[in-house]
């Protein structure tokens, strides 16, 4: 006998009940803002927007399905399951947030602030979940999104939606070994302030910003192509430290070798600092499309 389905509602925090909790009650909180020239009505708005459309969300859920909800915060603890459906209120962010932690289950993304949010990840509306839920289970168009992976040679993993970055810890300097994966030879040694490989879906943050200021030439790959562009920031040129290697494209099979020759670097994907790899002296990390796809309901 089969599971029922179980809908996995993702949210975050609202900026309010931030507010509140550093400075324990709704009128300190607005008697700090006023102070600053600011009104906290905006803020409160918005939270009872979120709320809601959470509370939308939970109503949808059929009796016949079990549910659960996840915080951000808690989502590199949290357990999802083969036939869970996603359902992430909030910001196209929360998305990418979630998709690291997901292996092919379908994602529906809600937004709780139309207009505000640009909506690229976060499609729909909270009244439109109960036919989204149905969709979703009866194999709904999904666009399967590219993801980037980065794997250690200690067999680490990490997942990311639009973006991986490996770099120092702090505002120091990352030096390493780079050069395509299976090439026999030892990389180009360099000192830079760290190395940026991104999806289509991050083509629109990030990845953007350095193929602009690049003024790259390399066409920007689209968020279902199987194709990554990858960048190395701030490279360092020195007797012992080179910049021929500073840009580049990873299809299907490709991937980008990086060995640490520095106490510690980090490697995150989609800002999520919290769950990082850590990697020190002469340990090597291969950057490359993953074979996982984030689902999100068209």
């Amino acid at each position: 006998m089969s599971l029922a389905p179980r809908a996995v509602l993702v949210h975050r925090r609202t900026e309010y009940e931030e507010l509140v909790d550093r400075h324990g009650t709704h009128g300190q909180a607005a008697f700090f803002l006023s102070s600053r020239g600011r009104s906290l009505d905006e803020v409160v708005e918005r939270h009872h927007r979120t709320r809601q459309a959470l509370r939308e969300v939970e109503a949808a859920v059929p009796l016949t399905w079990r549910s659960s909800r996840v915080e951000r915060a808690d989502l590199d603890r949290f357990l999802f399951a083969p036939e869970d459906v996603v359902v992430v209120v909030g910001q196209d962010g929360l998305v990418a947030n979630a998709a690291k932690y997901l292996s092919g289950q379908p994602v529906i993304g809600i937004d709780t602030d139309p207009g505000r949010n640009p909506g690229v990840l976060v499609r729909h509306r909270s009244t439109d979940t109960a036919a989204l839920l149905r969709a979703a289970t009866a194999g709904g168009r999904t666009d399967d999104l590219t993801m980037v992976e980065a794997v250690a040679d200690d067999t680490q993993r990490l997942l990311a939606l639009n973006e991986v970055y490996l770099g120092p810890p702090g505002h120091q300097t990352a030096r390493y070994r780079l050069g395509p994966d299976g090439d026999t030879g030892p990389g180009e040694a360099q000192a830079s302030s760290g190395v940026l490989v991104g999806t289509g879906t991050g083509a629109t943050g990030w990845l953007r910003s350095l193929w602009l200021e690049r003024g790259s030439a390399l066409p920007l790959p689209a968020p279902c192509d199987r194709r990554l562009l990858w960048f190395v920031r701030e490279a360092w040129p020195s007797p012992a430290t080179g910049t021929t290697r500073v840009s580049g494209h990873l299809e299907d099979r490709q991937g980008l070798r990086v060995t640490v020759e520095s106490d510690r670097i980090v490697v995150f994907g989609d800002g999520m600092e919290a769950d990082a790899l850590q990697l020190t002296w002469g340990q090597s990390v291969r950057l490359g499309i993953a074979e996982t796809s984030l689902r999100l309901l068209a």
